[in-house]
C-alpha cells in the first residue's frame, strides 16, 4: 500500500499520459477483435474527432491543475474533509476516498448534466456519437470539461483527498471510462460478475441509446453502486441499442468538430417524447 501511495504521490506527467494512450490502444485492439457492433464507419476519422476533444480536455485540466493541487494540499494541511475526520486503516481510507470522489466528481455531475438544461447543452456533445467505442470516452466539449473540473475540486474539499488519491482516482477514471465505452462483446458471465462492482460496457452503453428514458440511466463511471443506490440502474438488450441523441442525428452535425463546438450556443432543441411502445 505504501508503494502505491509513493508512486501516485510522485507520478510523472509522462506516466499519466502513458495510461491514457495505453488504455486507448489496448481497448481499441480488443474491440477490433471481438466487437459488439460492426460499425460501417471510418474508424480513424471517427477517432480523430474524439481525440480532438480528448486533447482539449487534457489542456483544460493541465491549465487548471494548480487549483486541484492547492485544494488538496489545503485539506491535508488543515485535516479537512470526511476521510480526514475518521480514523481507519489505509486500505479502507483509500477505498472510501475513491468511492466518494467517484460519487461527487463523476456520478453527481453527470446526473446534474442531464437535469440542468444549460449543462445538458454542453454534455450532449458526448451523446452525439453514433458509433460509440473506446475513443468516445473523452468526447467532452471544452465547456463541460471546465465544470467537471469544478466538481472534482469540490469533491477534493468534501472528501479531504490527498493528491496521491486524486491522481489514483483520475487514473482509474480514465481507464474505466475507456473500458465501459469500448465496443467489445463481453461474455455474459463476466459482465454479470464485474457489474456488481464496476461499470461495464454492457451497463454503460445503455446510457448512449438515442432516446429517453435510456439516456437518463446508468450514469456511473467507476463504481456501479451509485446507480443502484439512487435508482438509476437499468438493463436493456445491447444488440437493440441505437446510439446518438435524438435531437442531433444528422451525420453532418454529429461528425463535424466545428458544429459540435457550437451546439451549446445554438437554439435549444427539445427531445422527442418517449413512446412506451418503443421500449427495448
Amino acid at each position: 500500500m505504501e508503494a502505491l501511495i509513493e508512486y501516485f504521490t510522485n507520478i510523472p506527467s509522462s506516466h499519466r499520459t502513458l495510461f491514457l494512450v495505453s488504455g486507448l490502444t489496448i481497448f481499441w485492439m480488443i474491440e477490433s477483435a471481438v466487437p459488439l457492433f460492426s460499425f460501417k464507419y471510418n474508424k480513424w476519422k471517427h477517432a480523430g474527432i474524439n481525440i480532438f476533444f480528448t486533447l482539449t480536455t487534457a489542456i483544460i485540466n493541465f491549465a487548471m491543475a494548480f487549483i486541484l493541487v492547492k485544494s488538496s494540499d489545503w485539506v491535508v494541511a488543515n485535516e479537512f474533509g470526511l476521510i480526514q475526520w475518521v480514523s481507519m486503516p489505509v486500505w479502507l481510507y483509500t477505498i472510501v476516498g475513491l468511492m466518494l470522489l467517484d460519487l461527487i466528481g463523476a456520478y453527481a455531475v453527470h446526473y446534474i448534466e442531464h437535469r440542468v438544461k444549460w449543462m445538458w447543452r454542453f454534455h450532449l456533445i458526448h451523446h452525439t456519437d453514433q458509433n460509440v467505442d473506446t475513443t468516445t470516452a473523452n468526447r467532452h466539449h471544452p465547456g463541460e470539461s471546465v465544470f467537471r473540473f469544478v466538481f472534482t475540486t469540490v469533491a477534493v474539499f468534501i472528501v479531504g483527498a490527498p493528491m496521491w488519491m486524486v491522481f489514483l482516482y483520475q487514473t482509474l477514471s480514465v481507464i474505466l471510462t475507456q473500458f465501459n465505452h469500448s465496443n467489445v462483446r463481453m461474455p455474459e458471465w463476466l459482465d454479470r460478475t464485474l457489474v456488481w462492482v464496476i461499470c461495464t460496457p454492457n451497463m454503460h452503453r445503455v446510457h448512449h441509446h438515442y432516446r429517453l428514458p435510456y439516456t437518463d440511466t446508468n450514469f456511473g463511471n467507476i463504481f456501479s453502486i451509485w446507480d443502484r443506490i439512487f435508482g438509476t440502474y437499468i438493463e436493456a438488450p445491447n444488440e437493440k441499442l441505437k446510439y446518438g441523441v435524438d435531437t442531433f442525428m444528422a451525420p453532418e452535425e454529429a461528425n463535424n468538430v466545428g458544429t459540435l463546438l457550437k451546439i451549446p450556443f445554438m437554439r435549444y432543441r427539445n427531445t422527442i417524447q418517449y413512446d412506451e411502445d418503443e421500449k427495448l
